[in-house]
């Protein structure tokens, strides 16, 4: 099938794109280099450098003329979006926006989105959260995709009929994740101490996240292309605290004692997403866990 990936020079993208083309997909990516890297782009796909805001994505669209578009491309940063929220508003909904509406207009067969788990459900007492639970973000980054899927549930799907998946996965880690943001706590601590660098835990480290390795995701973004409808929620439905999270990478690395800095606003708590539909509709579930997924991002790094 031809498909086009926005994001695909990204963290998960490129390794969505990898899997694509193993599976003898046609794949074009659409990647304006902000935050992915030129090097992890299959040397099959195409390659458009250029944003999702860019005018230029029309024409992009009338070339490839894709069946399957995955949209991946965003700003991905919460902290960043509670200091720029008008940037993360243009790229993650405006851009977004942009997208669906070429869907539309050349028939795509299916659009699926990658939303996040993490950021959208917000404070809630109940753990693991399912797609049903209440939704009520934070942050800003939280807020744009939230309101892509609603976009998605509420008017492109019914009033549209557009086909599409909302993926809306934990903690995503592993290889090619970039250590020198905000996000992406283990790609950080396994690259500062492999570096001998610091490591901070913001407020007491107590913060729980339920993290899922990359393979474990690209899985069940293949599996959608030909099944499933709606949302799904991608993660273990296991908490972890930032604070076990740092001893166990450093057990691994160099036993170093980490620092403590002010807790971040708008970050939460606690999360951890139950899965139940995922492995009902598409027969998936996670197949790597915190440690073997912890081992691979070293051995990665190294």
């Amino acid at each position: 099938m031809k498909i086009l990936v926005t994001g695909g020079a990204g963290f998960i993208g490129s390794h969505l794109v990898d899997k694509l083309i193993e599976k003898k997909h046609q794949v074009a990516v659409v990647d304006n280099l902000s935050t992915g890297k030129r090097s992890f782009v299959n040397a099959k796909a195409k390659f458009y450098k250029t944003s999702v805001t860019n005018p230029k994505l029309k024409a992009i669209f009338n070339r490839e003329k894709p069946e399957i578009v995955f949209h991946l491309a965003a700003q991905k940063s919460v902290p960043f979006s509670l200091t720029h929220p008008l940037e993360d508003a243009t790229i993650n909904i405006w851009g977004s926006l942009k997208v669906i509406e070429n869907c539309l207009r050349l028939k795509v067969k299916k659009f699926i989105f990658m939303s996040t788990g993490g950021a959208i459900y917000g404070q809630t007492r109940f753990l693991p959260w399912s797609e049903s639970a209440p939704q009520t973000p934070l942050s800003p980054y939280g807020l744009s995709k939230l309101t892509v899927d609603n976009y998605l549930l509420n008017y492109y799907g019914p009033l549209r009929k557009l086909n599409f998946i909302c993926l809306r996965p934990a903690n995503v880690y592993g290889p090619r994740q970039d250590p020198s943001g905000e996000a992406g706590v283990i790609a950080i601590f396994v690259n500062n101490l492999l570096h001998h660098k610091k490591c901070y835990l913001n407020g007491t480290g107590v913060a729980t996240r339920d993290y899922i390795y990359v393979s474990d995701i690209v899985e069940a973004a293949v599996k959608v292309i030909g099944k499933g409808r709606g949302v799904y929620n991608l993660g273990t439905g296991k908490e972890t605290s930032v604070k076990f999270l740092y001893h166990l990478i450093a057990g691994l690395i160099s036993p170093v004692k980490p620092e403590f800095r002010p807790a971040i606003a708008g970050e939460v708590l606690r999360s951890a997403l139950k899965s139940i539909k995922a492995k009902k509709d598409l027969s998936w579930e996670p197949e790597i866990d915190l440690i073997n997924g912890i081992k691979k991002t070293i051995e990665y790094f190294k």
